[in-house]
C-alpha cells in the first residue's frame, strides 16, 4: 500500500539523533536456571541455546546484545514497520512511558493470542534502558509525511507502514521517527540501520513489572505507576 510520493524522499531525509527507551523480558536467566542444579550447568545451557540462534548480520556484530538482538531474528508474526521474514529491526520511544505502553500493548497481544492464557493473567518483569541513534532519519510527524498521517497511525493495520519501510531501505534511511499509536502524542523509533544505535551509558536502567489482563496492562517501577487501557 503506497500513500506516499517518491519526490519526498529527495527533501525528507535528514540527519537525527534521539534517545530512544526499550524494554526487554528480563526473565530468561530465571527460565534457564529453573532446567539446572549448578552455575556450570546453566552456563553451559546458555551455551547451547547461543549457539542454536540465527547468526548476526555483519553489520550488528560489533553492537551490545540489547541492541543487536532484534536484528537476528525473522520473525513470521509481523510488527508496525516489518511484514512476517523481512529482516529484524530495532524499536524504542523517545519517552519512558511510552515505550512501557508498547511494551504493556505487546504483552496483551501475547495474551490474547493465547488460547490457554487469554482468560488468565500474565505477570512478566522487564528491563528498560535507554539507546542513542544518530543517522539518515524519516520523521512520519513532519512535512511532507506528516500529509499520510492517517495511514502511518492505523491501530492494525500496518500494510502502509511497512511498505514505506521496504522502500526508505532502498533510499539508504537509516530509521524512522514516528507517533505512537498505544500512547499518544508519545514518538517512537524504528531502526533499519544497526550501525547508527549506541547504548546510553549515563541513563540507569530500569526494571519494571508488567501485569496483563484481557482489559488493560499495568506496569510498575517502585513508585512509578502506568495503566495501559485496552482499546478493542
Amino acid at each position: 500500500m503506497r500513500v506516499w510520493q517518491d519526490a519526498w524522499f529527495a527533501t525528507g531525509i535528514k540527519p537525527a539523533t534521539s534517545l530512544l527507551w526499550r524494554g526487554v523480558e528480563a526473565q530468561h536467566r530465571v527460565a534457564t536456571m529453573r532446567l539446572v542444579d549448578t552455575l556450570a550447568e546453566q552456563a553451559e545451557l546458555e551455551r547451547i541455546l547461543e549457539a542454536s540462534k540465527p547468526p548476526l548480520p555483519a553489520a550488528a556484530v560489533d553492537l551490545h546484545h540489547l541492541l543487536s538482538t532484534p536484528f537476528r531474528y525473522r520473525s513470521p508474526h509481523p510488527s508496525r514497520f516489518r511484514r512476517p521474514g523481512e529482516p529484524g529491526l530495532w524499536y524504542g520511544a523517545q519517552e519512558l512511558h511510552t515505550a512501557c505502553a508498547e511494551v504493556g500493548y505487546w504483552r496483551w497481544r501475547f495474551l490474547m493470542d493465547s488460547a490457554g492464557l487469554r482468560d488468565g493473567e500474565l505477570v512478566t518483569e522487564h528491563t528498560f534502558f535507554q539507546a542513542r541513534v544518530h543517522g539518515a532519519a524519516i520523521d512520519l510527524t513532519r512535512s511532507p509525511w506528516k500529509a499520510s498521517a492517517a495511514s502511518w497511525t492505523q491501530p492494525d493495520d500496518y500494510s502502509a507502514c511497512q511498505a514505506l519501510a521496504q522502500a526508505a531501505r532502498g533510499h539508504a534511511v537509516q530509521w524512522i521517527r514516528y507517533a505512537s499509536v498505544r500512547r499518544p502524542p508519545g514518538l517512537c523509533g524504528a531502526v533499519l540501520a544497526p550501525p547508527c544505535l549506541s547504548l546510553n551509558g549515563a541513563a540507569a536502567g530500569q526494571t519494571w513489572v508488567s501485569k496483563v489482563t484481557a482489559r488493560q496492562a499495568l506496569m510498575l517501577h517502585d513508585d512509578d505507576r502506568l495503566t495501559v487501557a485496552i482499546n478493542t
